[in-house]
């Protein structure tokens, strides 16, 4: 089987699965008990941030621990809404966000707060200059995401920081689901002031996640009860999933020099699927190279989805939190897609372990599936 809907989820390192068995069975204590084992505990849990502290050269506090990117998104967003509205109302994001930012923001719609969704070019980059002319008197919080889950559209995430140095009172939110470990962020810059991180997208385990929250950033928690997590996410902490969390991303970090490797992988589907007149390559050239999106017109996605898993190859559609749905992919329309090149979507999604055979055994078996089924395409 060859997997390339890695943006899904990845399958977890057998060290990282080996970790957390080790301090699930070992350090099974509650890291807030005062006796010794208690004790051992809070010292793992103290140096697993301590860990991604050192590698993303932050303060260890400044880890967050979370259950992955959906609650990560929804502390830093409900969080700032909620802890600034004495400074104003107003929101800013765009219309090719994940599910669980856009879903959020329309939720604090209900709540009395205003929206900015900003616009996109065909290629799926908002304009510095609309992000600029949308900031107001009354904006508390831009939240983008780094690395489209979609197309790979890479946002100019460090322009934006700069351009927000001139607004103090605008809290800047990074979801960084999809480019960590692949593309680097200055993640000390000034006005970074929130970065989501998942660890299932890193070959980590799924359930577990961080937000990196600076100092000078307050948030209001979703729950409430003991003071775990400096109060922002209290409730006892899932130590295994921590310093499994803690080794995903320091393995991560340390292959992040083998992503180039993905680019020539990349071109070479890019490059073979541009000869069928019937596909469209809807991902920028000059997108992350892990990521590529095209549609077959007048080929029913999930027909296509399962065919090529019929030859050995799982690849998918849009969004794995709303695969499942017939909608429209909100992202494509965005870029100025027609519906029938929107609805007709396939994401191939890889990890710096794909090979070159695997991609030319993928091309081999698109090529299987557009022979056996062209006279039922669309059917």
């Amino acid at each position: 089987m060859i997997y390339l809907d890695n943006s899904a989820t990845t399958k977890p390192y057998d060290e990282v699965v080996d970790t957390f068995q080790k301090v699930a069975t070992t350090y099974f204590a509650n890291p807030s008990s005062i006796h010794a084992l208690g004790g051992e505990v809070e010292a793992l849990l103290t140096k697993s941030k301590e860990q991604i502290a050192s590698l993303l050269e932050i303060k260890p506090h400044e880890v967050i621990y979370t259950s992955g990117g959906t609650e990560s998104n929804n502390l830093a967003i409900k969080g700032t809404a909620h802890g600034y509205q004495n400074r104003g109302n107003h929101l800013i994001t765009s219309k090719v966000e994940h599910p669980s930012v856009l879903d959020t923001f329309r939720y604090l719609e209900t709540q009395g707060y205003s929206v900015t969704y900003l616009s996109v070019d065909e290629s799926g980059h908002i304009s510095l200059e609309e992000l600029k002319e949308s900031i107001t008197d009354q904006t508390i919080l831009v939240s983008l995401m780094h690395v489209n889950n979609e197309i790979g559209t890479i946002q100019p995430i460090e322009q934006v920081a700069d351009l927000l140095a001139d607004y103090p009172k605008t809290v800047f939110h990074v979801d960084h689901v999809q480019g960590f470990g692949k593309l680097s962020l200055p993640y000390n810059h000034p006005h970074l002031d929130l970065v989501t991180i998942s660890g299932h997208k890193i070959h980590g385990l799924k359930g577990s996640g961080c937000l990196i929250k600076k100092d000078h950033i307050h948030l209001t928690p979703l729950q409430h009860g003991g003071g775990q997590e400096n109060g922002v996410r209290p409730g006892t902490e899932n130590i295994a999933s921590a310093v499994s969390l803690a080794k995903a991303m320091r393995i991560a970090k340390e292959n992040e020099h083998s992503y180039q490797k993905l680019e020539p992988l990349r071109d070479t589907l890019v490059d073979n699927l541009s000869k069928y007149d019937n596909v469209k390559i809807n991902s920028p050239r000059s997108g992350a190279s892990h990521i590529l999106n095209f549609s077959v017109q007048n080929f029913k996605p999930e027909v296509l989805i399962h065919a090529l898993k019929e030859e050995g190859v799982i690849v998918s559609t849009k969004s794995a939190c709303s695969s499942k749905d017939n909608e429209v992919s909100h992202v494509l329309e965005a870029c100025g897609l027609s519906d029938v090149s929107a609805s007709s979507a396939i994401r191939v999604s890889m990890t710096t372990e794909q090979t070159n055979e695997e991609v030319q055994s993928s091309l081999q078996a698109f090529q299987n599936v557009m022979n056996k089924y062209e006279k039922i395409m669309g059917s």
